[in-house]
């Protein structure tokens, strides 16, 4: 039995872990890699391993970091099953198709840009040469290799000797940590990956499930170094800028990533006019077409959702509408948005600011001390939303320089990920396994979480190292 490390190895993209057992070859999770161009770059370079020699893909949840490159891998020859829950079947359906777009889109821009520069000069790298890192295609053809549904906590025999349990992970609708009960040569061996774990107590989803006992366990340290603010003096600090922002006639932009947080702001939005913690009527846009396709698989999967959520729904209402709110899926409509100067609530994705209609907004806004740009999510190194949250006075968006003069806000109770806490309590239900590997948090959080841990060896495993599972 081995296990080998492909993305997510000191760092927080990229989610790709190699299981080898009883003559078969198990990938969790094929993300891709996201932030500054360098780690852009490795999503083009090999894998770590042959794609056609792959038997299946498990997938513990539908993030890009964690699915993103799966019709890379079925480009370059994987053949096999890809299995994990209904609700991540839609939504991997929806963000590989979506990443599509966006690399087709990003090889325009270059092929445009290159012969715009170099005319006829021969002596560089055809336009033509520079494509996408896989197509519209490539990804609907990936969508044929999703085969069995796994149901949480139900046993799903992958093969002889490979047997793999999915529990709810509560990190977005569908998310799953993955148990493996494994044996060959007649030695066994309990495995767990945390996958990307939830911070419990929030609203729409489970708190994570409680993990059964192992002998090795790879987790997630994504704030592996910090506590979270408590959700609802989050709520209020929301609820807060809001009232202050529109009542100095500005606009509130969240950066939003469009599974989950996009629907738990709606929800907390909703509350808030309900119960008259926002003061003003406002304008609320979210302005993404992921996001919005994304709300209505949510409203297809209530059996995800929590009790509260599902008294909601039961009802009769809508848990993510409220007044006031607009769907813009057409580029027109989001265009005609930063026409709006005061009283809006603009939410779009991406989260860190890397793509999407998020940096017109920033554009539009950042400028104006009137309104407020509000993260609540992560922020990797070397995105544009970290730059900002670190204090840049000056960004550029689009090639033009924007000043930095909106109140900026970093919100933490919202994160779909579990902190330090959480994941050490999670961590200490897993009953001392032999092993930790430490993985998908930059290298200081992974550090200071390891030192939290007892009873167990801890390892931070570099890209493509291989461990023996004994």
């Amino acid at each position: 039995m081995k296990i080998s490390f492909h993305g997510a190895a000191q760092n927080v993209t990229g989610s790709c872990h190699l299981l080898e057992c009883a003559g078969k070859r198990i990938l969790i999770d094929c993300g891709l890699f996201q932030g500054g161009r360098e780690l852009a770059e490795e999503n083009f370079d090999d894998f770590g391993f042959e794609p056609e020699s792959i038997d299946y893909v498990l997938l513990t949840h539908a993030h890009l970091d964690h699915c993103g490159r799966i019709p890379l891998l079925v480009k370059r020859g994987f053949k096999g099953e890809i299995i994990t829950t209904s609700a991540s079947v839609e939504l991997a359906r929806l963000v590989m198709l979506d990443a599509a777009g966006l690399q087709e889109e990003e090889a325009r821009y270059q092929q445009k840009r290159a012969k715009r520069h170099h005319g006829n000069n021969h002596n560089y790298k055809h336009s033509n040469e520079i494509q996408p890192l896989y197509t519209t295609l490539d990804a609907l053809n990936s969508l044929e290799y999703f085969g069995r549904r796994a149901n949480y906590n139900k046993v799903i025999d992958i093969a002889p000797g490979v047997r793999a349990t999915f529990l709810d992970a509560g990190h977005i609708l569908g998310s799953a940590s993955i148990f493996f009960e494994l044996e060959e040569n007649g030695k066994k061996h309990r495995l767990l990956f945390s996958g990307d774990l939830g911070y419990g107590g929030r609203a729409i989803l489970r708190n994570p499930a409680t993990p059964p006992k192992v002998d090795t366990v790879v987790m997630e340290t994504t704030y592996g170094d910090r506590l979270h603010k408590q959700l609802i003096p989050s709520i209020d600090e929301l609820y807060e800028i809001v009232n202050k922002t529109i009542g100095r006639r500005g606009n509130v932009i969240i950066p939003t990533f469009a599974l989950e947080r996009a629907q738990e702001i709606l929800y907390y939005l909703r509350e808030g006019v309900n119960n008259n913690s926002i003061q003003y009527y406002t304008n609320v846009f979210l302005d993404s077409p992921m996001a919005i396709s994304a709300t209505e698989i949510f409203r297809r999967h209530p059996e995800c959702y929590d009790t509260k959520t599902l008294e909601v729904s039961d009802d009769g209402n809508d848990p993510f509408d409220l007044p006031g709110l607009h769907f813009t899926r057409e580029t027109a409509e989001s265009m005609a948005i930063n026409m709006i100067d005061s009283g809006a609530i603009i939410m779009a994705g991406s989260g860190m600011c890397t793509g999407g209609r998020i940096r017109h907004h920033l554009k539009h806004n950042l400028w104006n001390k009137r309104n407020s740009i509000v993260f609540v999510g992560f922020a990797a190194q070397g995105t544009l939303a970290r730059r900002i949250v670190d204090g840049a006075e000056r960004v550029k968006i689009f090639g033009e320089e924007i000043p930095v003069k909106a109140d900026v806000y970093t919100i933490g109770g919202f994160s779909a990920h579990a902190d330090q806490g959480e994941l050490l309590a999670w961590h200490k239900q897993t009953g001392d396994p032999a092993t930790t590997f430490l993985v998908h948090g930059e290298e200081k959080s992974m550090q200071v979480f390891a030192h939290k841990l007892k009873n167990t060896k801890v390892e931070m495993p570099e890209l493509h190292k291989e461990y023996i599972l004994s």
